[in-house]
This record gives C-alpha cells, structure tokens and sequence, in this order.
C-alpha cells in the first residue's frame, strides 16, 4: 500500500510543480470529494428515498437546492479558489512540503488528531461568536438560511465566515507544519465531516451511533432548527466542548424526551 502510494506520489511531483499541487491541486481535491459526497444527498431529499431516516419531515424546494450550488460554486471559484492560491506562500513559509519520502502513518495519524482537538476548540469559540446578534445578521444568517440542511449547505455561508472559521481549519497545519500529503488528507476527512453533519438524515450506520462524542447529522441538525440564540451545538467534529459549557442542554433534553416516550410506547405494547 505504502509503495503504491509513493508511487502515485511520484507521478505527481515529477509532473506538476509544488505551487500547481498546493493551490490548483487542493482546490481540486476539494472541489471533487465535496460535490461527490453531498450531492447525493441533495437527490436523495428531492426523490424522497430513505426518507425514514430524514431527520426533519421538511424538503427544500428544487429552486432552493439550486440557490445553493449556484452561489457555491460562485464562492468556491470566486473566493476559495483565489485563497488557496493566495495562501501557497504561507504555507511554504509553515513548512509545508511536497516531495518524498511520504511522512508515516504514525506521523500522519498524530497530526490529524491534533487538527481535529484544535480545530474543535477554534470552531467553538468562533461560531460562538457568529451567533451574536450582529455577527449573526451580517453575517452567519446566510448559512442558516437553510433550516434543513442538506450536505452541500455546509459550505454555504458569508464570504467573511468562510474566512473567519476557515482559520480553525488551518490553524493545526500552521502549527506543524505537515506534508502536503497530510494536508490533503485532513481537508478531505474535515469536509467528509462538515457534509454528514449538514446531510439531514440519521442513518443506522451513522458514525454518531459508534463514535463516542462525536456529533454528526442529529446534533448539527438541531442546531439549524432553532432561533439563533436558543441554538447551542455549536461544536464542530466532537461536541465536548458544548458538554463542557452547557451549551447542549436543550438538545440532551429533548433525547432524553424522545428516549422516555420510545420506552413509554415499547411498555405499552409489551
């Protein structure tokens, strides 16, 4: 395995230039496993299949769903595009490399779980903030424009929040330093992520239901159904940080609520 990748590895620095694999490379890398992995969920709402697992009763309109890759695809070239290619030179500056050999997979997996801590306590705290009153109306309301997500809403919001909380996606790599090999990798779990989260459907197979603290479709979901300042689950990834600062409490109500009625409905047809 560790050879074939070295070998695809190979192929890429021999025919394209650190700049073309850093900015070009990771737009694309984005582009393709963002749109790959949440526009099924856009079909999947407007066909109507497994709707037992959609979380709110609740459909987005076909024209909606098209505002919506519409404007991405408007702020993804017209400002996430310009941003990577912008930022290359930082990123060289933080040590970021290309070239063989490939880090290990001791040295990767450490890394990104340092990302994720990091990432988690930055996101908290900055989409925190996004909710006061103002930063919320100028800003953070765009995203919640969707009140039932449906994957690719993830990335729908202000250019300035893509800025502001972009910054808790980069600020593990800032610190490390790591391959680009390693970036690449931790932008595609990050935004695997990000889309389940917004995806609107609670599946069996759900990482929420074997992961521990992880946070996943139901606990973003409640997040976007609320008024702005009664939401809470403002965590990322994992949601300790909510645990930590009350910040939960309505959402572990209302699944202690849920819990009691499906227990009261399985004594009553015991």
């Amino acid at each position: 395995m560790a050879s074939f990748l070295e070998s695809c590895w190979l192929y890429l620095v021999t025919h394209f230039s650190d700049f073309q694999l850093a900015s070009i490379g990771s737009f694309l890398l984005h582009e393709s496993v963002f749109f790959l992995s949440g526009l099924p969920f856009l079909y999947l709402e407007r066909a109507g299949f497994l709707s037992k697992y959609k979380i709110q009763s609740k459909n987005n309109t076909a024209a909606a769903q098209d505002k919506c890759v519409n404007r991405l695809l408007l702020y993804h070239f017209g400002v996430n595009l310009p941003l990577m290619i912008c930022s290359y030179p930082v990123f060289k500056w933080m040590g970021m490399r290309s070239s063989l050999p490939l880090p290990s997979w001791k040295e990767v997996t450490g890394q990104i779980i340092l990302y994720f801590i990091l990432e988690d306590f930055v996101f908290y705290w900055g989409h925190r903030i996004l909710h006061t009153k103002w930063l919320y109306q100028h800003v953070h309301s765009v995203h919640h424009e969707y009140a039932t997500p449906f994957g690719v809403t993830s990335e729908y919001a202000h250019p300035a929040e893509i800025l502001f909380l972009g910054f808790a996606t980069i600020v593990g790599p800032a610190i490390t330093g790591p391959h680009l090999f390693t970036l690449w990798l931790w932008m595609s779990l990050r935004v695997l992520e990000t889309v389940e989260a917004h995806c609107g459907y609670h599946f069996p197979w759900s990482l929420s239901n074997f992961l521990p603290l992880y946070g996943g479709a139901d606990f973003h979901d409640y997040h976007h159904r609320l008024i702005y300042t009664k939401s809470g689950n403002y965590s990322s990834t994992f949601v300790y940080m909510d645990w930590i600062f009350g910040t939960d409490k309505g959402y572990r109500k209302l699944k202690e609520i849920r819990s009691n009625n499906v227990a009261e409905t399985d004594e009553k047809q015991m």
